[in-house]
């Protein structure tokens, strides 16, 4: 049981290590300051099954750290919740195959209500229709996933999560977001309470 664990810890970690770093994580980032912090947009991201509950995790970190992001689920979009992007805008879409039916449904009906929306795709596939469509690409390097059965999303969010995690963080010393506004979005909790004592608030 040790030797198992051991090497999905492995696997895992050589996937995150392995991570391709390119020059679109700041165009991402530049993307998202410019449309949120600038233009008073908003970041929606998007995802079916895991890589929905990856984006939905994403979008509250966002949110809690300073620029506002709510998650639209791709279906429901198609009945009327689409009607939430409005002006300014932009969209971090998820997909590991980049062929999810949903996902690329959505592209063209969110361009249709907002034709200069802008898209930023994780995906672990370099050479689909979704990635040749976003305007910052984040590639997840296709690792193989840690699941015996070498199907089941293990790896794969893993590293959606990890790419989540520089987004924000990133966004985080773009906007030089601080303790004192931390501590207004999170008042609850031990977080809350240890935010407000590092920035003096009561």
């Amino acid at each position: 049981m040790k030797e198992e664990i051991e090497r999905i810890i492995k696997h895992e970690a050589e996937a995150v290590l392995n991570i391709p770093i390119t020059d679109d994580y700041k165009k991402a980032v530049d993307l998202i300051v410019k449309h949120v912090h600038e233009r008073h947009g908003k970041l929606v991201t998007s995802g079916m099954g895991k890589a929905g509950q990856i984006a939905l995790n994403i979008a509250t970190t966002f949110s809690s750290t300073g620029t506002p992001a709510v998650f639209l689920h791709p279906s429901e979009a198609q009945h009327g919740d689409l009607g939430l992007l409005q002006e300014n805008d932009i969209m971090l879409l998820i997909s590991n195959s980049g062929k999810t039916r949903e996902i690329l449904e959505l592209m063209p009906l969110a361009r249709r209500l907002r034709p200069d929306i802008k898209f930023i795709v994780i995906t672990g596939n370099a050479d689909s229709l979704l990635a040749h469509e976003a305007d910052a690409l984040l590639y997840t390097g296709n690792p193989k996933e840690v699941c015996a059965l070498g199907l089941t999303p293990t790896t794969s969010t893993t590293i959606m999560t990890v790419i989540g995690d520089i987004l924000v963080v990133s966004t985080m010393k773009a906007i030089a977001f601080t303790n004192e506004e931390y501590a207004k979005r999170h008042h609850g909790g031990y977080l809350g309470e240890k935010s407000r004592e590092q920035s003096n608030i009561g």
